[in-house]
C-alpha cells in the first residue's frame, strides 16, 4: 500500500500527523534532498513539501516530475504562500491539456 509524506519545518507540518500522514521535519536543504530521495525509493506515492523548502531544492524535485510516482507537491508553510505550488500545478495542467487554462 502506498503512503503519503510531508517534508518541511516542524510548525508547518505537525498538523498533518493528525491526519495520519507521515511527517519528516527538516529545514536544511541538504537534509530535505536526502529525505526526498529516501522517500521516493520507499512506497510513498505522494510527498508534500513546504514551498520554502521546495524553493531551495528545485533540481531534486524536478527529477520526479516525469515519473508517475511519487508525486511531489509543494504546499504553503506557516509563513504563507509563495506561489511555487500554484506554478507547479499550472505547469502540470498545461502539460496535460496542452494549454494554460488559467489565462
Amino acid at each position: 500500500m502506498y503512503k503519503v509524506a510531508v517534508i518541511g519545518d516542524a510548525d508547518s507540518i505537525y498538523g498533518f500527523a493528525s491526519l495520519g500522514l507521515q511527517i519528516f521535519p527538516c529545514v536544511d536543504p541538504h537534509e530535505a534532498a536526502n529525505t526526498l530521495r529516501h522517500l521516493a525509493q520507499e512506497d510513498y506515492a505522494v510527498i508534500y513539501i513546504t514551498e520554502a523548502l521546495a524553493s531551495q531544492i528545485p533540481q531534486q524535485i524536478e527529477r520526479y516530475h516525469s515519473q508517475p510516482i511519487p508525486a511531489v507537491v509543494p504546499i504553503p508553510g506557516v509563513k504563507g504562500n509563495t506561489g511555487i505550488g500554484m506554478a507547479v500545478v499550472s505547469k502540470t495542467v498545461e502539460q496535460a491539456v496542452g494549454s494554460d487554462i488559467l489565462k
